[in-house]
């Protein structure tokens, strides 16, 4: 078995981020320290003077047992041992070298961080729950700032759709695991950075382990399950959430669960029903909108680990980029709030699916239950059979232009209503739009008025592209 090493944080930066290095053999620590040595030369000035001992501020222990109490850099080491490194961090102990005084010249020359507040964010970590429109922005600026950690919770690939906005990724990237491209991306921003990837789907069973270790979480999630889940495991694990959403040319921002302030259930009790707040998949986001609301969460996490300025706690920042408006509301901790509030009925965390109304593995804009559906081999056999089945598409004229049907007639949500009486009640219909929300929609209105062969085409448009017509477009 190989001799394990165990790194501590401020040595990390010298090892590309690595906490635990292995060596196969050594005969003693003093073996052990110089092969490790041999990997960095700035690491080797930390763990050894020129006379090749340990220095006085930093003490290694073999599994238990400190080599001071032992045989020095003498102690043996065997198959199988553990080596704990622990300098001493006590008291703001300076770790800026001099690369980092550098890059943080900026920072550091401001009275209101200085020295001692770039090494106070050095020191910080952050979470940052999707790495999506607002986690691109998010991860980019607290890299580039010298944060000591970043978690990234993210286990989506990157496609072609995401580059509009999503602006850690590139053409490069297409089909790439997401956290595979952020973290090159972020390593060649800022090396000194250690950036932590957390491939998997935050959930109930993961989030509180995954957030007591950090000190802030940064929410850049789009959908209401996941929201209402780091809302609730902040609260539960005494950690601010520093809130963000977006929608078409829409962005808000707040900073929940901060010093005694509200949560994001203070604000939003319960969510809305599933499918009435579209998307943004269904409804768009103007590209430069994440970067914008990104950044400004990025100075709240920044204030936040810094202690400086006044934290937008309490306060809901709404941000209109038609406009190019900004509005604050006033927000007020409820009392009778389930989760922080002075008898709370949450008190562990719950199925956040069910919650949101939504199956097991729902996703927030999916078909409502119980409305008929068929797929688009068997809507593609219909149409190659002659079929007399009527086909509606019903999203805007802008997307007709994207990906079409072309047997299909483009009758828009908003307007189907008015327009039934040119629609047989005797006709065989199958309705579709982007992706199945909203022909779900029109598939109950139609029944609800005496329609009664209509279904819904599981999956849209996209899912016709990606299965029946490649040379289109799907968005």
């Amino acid at each position: 078995m190989p001799i394990t090493i165990n790194i501590p944080t401020p040595l990390r930066q010298f090892l590309s981020g690595k906490s635990i290095v292995t060596v196969d053999t050594a005969t003693d620590v003093a073996d052990v320290l110089d092969q490790l040595a041999a990997l960095s030369s700035e690491l080797r000035k930390h763990l050894l003077t020129d006379e090749g001992k340990v220095p006085g501020y930093v003490n290694v222990y073999v599994n238990e047992d400190s080599i001071r109490d032992r045989d020095g850099e003498k102690t043996p080491v065997a198959d199988g041992d553990e080596i704990s490194i622990v300098p001493s961090i006590a008291g703001g102990a300076d770790s800026l070298n001099s690369e980092e005084l550098a890059r943080y010249s900026r920072h550091i020359i401001m009275p209101e961080v200085g020295k001692d507040g770039q090494q106070r964010l050095k020191d910080s970590s952050v979470l940052l729950v999707g790495a999506g429109g607002l986690g691109s922005p998010l991860a980019l600026y607290l890299t580039a700032a010298g944060l000591g950690r970043i978690g990234i919770v993210e286990f989506d690939v990157v496609d072609r759709t995401n580059l509009q906005r999503q602006i850690l990724y590139g053409e490069s990237t297409v089909g790439k695991p997401k956290l595979e491209s952020a973290a090159m991306r972020l390593s060649d921003l800022n090396p000194h950075v250690q950036v932590e990837c957390i491939a998997q789907q935050l959930s109930s069973e993961n989030a509180l382990s995954i957030f007591s270790d950090y000190d802030v979480v940064a929410d850049g999630t789009d959908n209401f399950p996941t929201r209402y889940l780091v809302n609730d495991a902040c609260v539960l694990t005494g950690k601010p959430n520093v809130y963000g959403s977006i929608f078409r040319f829409e962005g808000q921002v707040s900073v929940f669960n901060h010093e005694g302030g509200p949560c994001y259930r203070c604000l939003y009790a319960e969510p809305p029903p599933p499918g009435l707040v579209p998307s943004c998949a269904e409804g768009g986001v103007f590209g430069v909108l994440p970067g914008i609301i990104g950044t400004i969460q990025a100075n709240e996490v920044i204030k936040l680990l810094l202690g400086i300025g006044e934290v937008i706690s309490g306060r809901y920042l709404l941000f209109d980029a038609l406009g190019l408006s900004f509005r604050e509301l006033r927000l007020k901790r409820n009392p009778d709030c389930s989760v922080c509030g002075e008898n709370p009925t949450v008190t562990e965390l719950v199925d956040y699916e069910q919650f949101c109304g939504l199956p097991a593995g729902g996703v927030a804009d999916d078909p409502e239950e119980g409305v008929p559906e068929i797929d688009v081999h068997e809507l593609n056999s219909r149409l190659d059979n002659g079929s007399e089945t009527v086909l509606i598409d019903v999203r805007e004229p802008f997307e007709y232009e994207i990906s079409r049907i072309e047997q299909a007639r483009l009758i828009p949500l908003a307007e189907l209503s008015s327009r039934l009486p040119e629609l047989s009640t005797a006709d065989s219909y199958v309705i579709h739009c982007k992706s199945g929300a909203r022909s779900a929609k029109a598939v109950e209105l139609m029944r609800s008025n005496g329609f009664s062969d209509v279904v819904n085409l599981s999956g849209g448009i996209n899912a016709w592209v990606e299965e029946i017509d490649q040379d289109q477009t799907s968005y």
